[in-house]
């Protein structure tokens, strides 16, 4: 499947049955559009300088980023993902790619399980009830791969944080993770922003609940909640949006 069409179907709140059928797709654009009109997540990009997204994938946000005039640094850990990304984003003034698996300790071994959907649903944990949401995803190849942490990504990448402003984050369940490491320099963070389910997508994974907590133990507040996709017996996927206090 195309990556724009895959990450189109994934963005679209479900509202209906997942089929093939032209009308159904416009629908769910429009479904779409409204939302995104309805609930501007992203405003809060107007308000810094700059990003660090980790799980960048094949960095699709990148156009969006590059209009606003923002400092990125992409994330990803998939090696074969990351060339693809660094493709990407080859020629756009100031976006940078950095292949790392980030986690909350520093030099711990993880495998991590490559997902058949170009690598979106990829993670180091296990599928759980993803499996119910996407039926059509599954893992494939697995590789090692040594985690840091964003603490200490900043340092080896010598980053200025007063150049970005904003976290986002979207690695399949282990946010929590990636905050925990990245605890020494929360607080130079204005914004972050998170996708989350409500449910166990996949195994032991971070939940909306556990992450609200979290968050509000570091100072930061639960902004905006948007909800873009949800199965009827199985859970809602949200977009979180956390500004400090």
């Amino acid at each position: 499947m195309d990556n724009q069409v895959h990450a189109y179907q994934k963005r679209s709140i479900m509202l209906m049955p997942m089929t093939k059928s032209p009308i159904l797709d416009i629908a769910r654009g429009q479904v779409n559009r409204l939302r995104r009109h309805l609930f501007p997540i992203d405003s809060f990009l107007s308000k810094v300088p700059g990003v660090i997204h980790v799980g960048a994938n094949m960095g699709q946000e990148r156009d969006k980023y590059a209009a606003l005039g923002l400092n990125v640094i992409w994330v990803e850990p998939i090696p074969a993902v990351f060339e693809v990304l660094v493709s990407n984003i080859s020629g756009i003034a100031n976006q940078r790619a950095c292949n790392y698996l980030l986690a909350e300790e520093q030099g711990k071994e993880y495998a991590f399980h490559i997902s058949n959907n170009d690598g979106q649903s990829s993670s180091i944990l296990d599928l759980a009830k993803h499996r119910e949401m996407w039926p059509d995803v599954h893992f494939g190849e697995e590789i090692l791969i040594k985690a840091t942490t964003l603490a200490h990504l900043v340092e080896i990448e010598q980053l200025d944080l007063r150049n970005f402003g904003a976290l986002v984050l979207d690695t399949q369940g282990s946010e929590m993770l990636v905050l925990k490491g990245a605890i020494p320099v929360l607080k130079e963070f204005q914004f972050v922003k998170s996708e989350v389910a409500d449910f166990e997508s996949y195994a032991g994974c971070c939940q909306l609940d556990d992450l609200s907590d979290f968050m509000h133990k570091q100072g930061f507040f639960l902004s905006r909640k948007v909800p873009f996709f949800a199965v009827g017996g199985v859970g809602t996927y949200y977009d979180v949006l956390f500004r400090r206090k």
